[in-house]
């Protein structure tokens, strides 16, 4: 095994977080390498990236459940994270909830991005829930996961302007496209040991 700084990527749809921090790591914007990526959903487009750039992807059936895993294929995601010795989990997309044992397994090593400011609209299409109630400041957050919905340690946060214009899916492609600046960002900055944990605070070390 190498000895960078390694990273286990979740996604369920096209992967465009992971793309962004893959084009990071090949710009040697993130000291780490990309061990493995895993998808909940065959036919991903997360995993025709990671297979283009050489990555290790691996489909786990889900089971049943619309919104979590089954108890069988979280811990098949669990071993599989384990045996590629992941020191991080990403969280690019990945649209089922986290519960005891994977939490457990990687406690304070799981990250999410979020397209919201949170702790305001937590939850499923945050950019809408922020157009429908007529916010200025929309934006992204990276976070820490936890037991909760988008509730762990905030990383960092980006805005973006709401415009008068706006739709939801306008909206939606702004935050996105901040997210890709944003997540890799934070990434960054795990791998290098650049933040602690201090309660809910995240400290950044200043260089």
């Amino acid at each position: 095994m190498s000895n960078k700084f390694r990273l286990g990527i979740l996604g369920s749809g096209k992967g465009s977080n992971f793309v962004a921090i893959a084009d990071a790591i090949a710009a040697g914007q993130i000291p780490a390498e990309a061990a493995i990526v895993l998808s909940d959903v065959e036919t991903a487009g997360i995993l025709a990236h990671a297979s283009e750039r050489k990555i290790p992807a691996q489909f786990i059936p889900p089971g049943k459940f619309r919104t979590k895993l089954e108890e069988e294929a979280e811990h098949a995601v669990v071993e599989a994270l384990r045996a590629a010795q992941v020191d991080l989990i990403v969280l690019a997309g990945f649209m089922r909830v986290l519960k005891g044992e994977f939490l457990r397994a990687f406690e304070g090593r799981i990250v999410n991005v979020h397209p919201s400011l949170l702790p305001s609209f937590p939850g499923l299409e945050a950019w809408k829930q922020a157009l429908d109630h007529g916010v200025k400041v929309a934006g992204c957050t990276v976070h820490f996961v936890d037991a909760g919905v988008d509730s762990g340690a905030i990383i960092g946060q980006q805005t973006v302007p709401v415009l008068d214009y706006d739709v939801p899916e306008s909206l939606h492609a702004r935050i996105h496209a901040a997210e890709h600046e944003l997540y890799p960002k934070c990434v960054a900055a795990i791998a290098r040991g650049e933040i602690s944990v201090q309660g809910r605070r995240v400290i950044w070390k200043k260089n």
